[in-house]
């Protein structure tokens, strides 16, 4: 596999699901009085994954998603250390809504520069010889696309939640809509890609055959 790390923990560390992890914990866990247990969380398994990336890929090269996610929650971090009380309030009521649209930027923000984030996790898993292969390329831009979506269905849930209800534990806009949008992204992570791979057999049966 073009000298890919093999092996169960690789496995797991190349799928973009487990790369947004701490974003994931972050946005579900955040809330008034959470907001310092979640940082601490969220920038731990960033950490983590960095680390363990390394360790299993020594020499590899960070991900966009690995350095954002970092330099993101470490800058909460500091920020809640070093804030006033109302910016701590403001904090746990708007900083799951503030995580969410930074996704969003990133998701939008790397497929218009042509790197959508998954497309780094995408070539671990793959030969390099399907690397600039169009469907190889469409179907990380697909699945970048409905992450980027699916964090902005959570951050409208949420900000309605804040904004409007003035209550940002509202069972369902600060919990049920955001945990369906992520648990829907994630299975869509782990179906498209069959689809396309049955798709392109089907066509080069049919090349075959004419």
């Amino acid at each position: 596999m073009d000298g890919h790390a093999s092996g169960k923990p690789a496995g797991v560390l190349d799928n973009p699901v487990v790369g947004m992890a701490p974003w994931i914990i972050f946005s579900v866990l955040v809330g008034p009085g959470r907001f310092e247990l979640s940082v601490v969380l969220a920038l731990a398994v960033s950490v983590l994954l960095v680390v363990a990336g390394r360790i299993v890929r020594p020499g590899g090269s960070l991900k966009l998603l690995e350095v954002a996610e970092v330099v993101f929650f470490a800058a909460l971090a500091v920020v809640g250390l070093v804030a006033s009380a109302g910016t701590r309030r403001w904090l746990e009521t708007y900083a799951g809504e503030v995580s969410n649209i930074a996704l969003v930027l990133i998701a939008f923000g790397s497929m218009a520069v042509r790197m959508p984030f998954t497309l780094q996790y995408a070539r671990e898993q793959v030969d390099r010889a399907y690397w600039h292969s169009p469907d190889f390329l469409r179907t990380n831009y697909v699945i970048t696309g409905v992450w980027g979506l699916a964090f902005l269905v959570a951050a409208v849930a949420g900000g309605y939640g804040d904004l409007v209800l003035r209550d940002p534990d509202n069972l369902w806009t600060g919990w049920i809509i955001q945990i369906v949008a992520i648990i829907a992204a994630v299975r869509f992570t782990a179906w498209y890609p069959g689809v396309v791979r049955a798709r392109v057999r089907r066509e080069r049966g049919t090349g075959h055959g004419a």
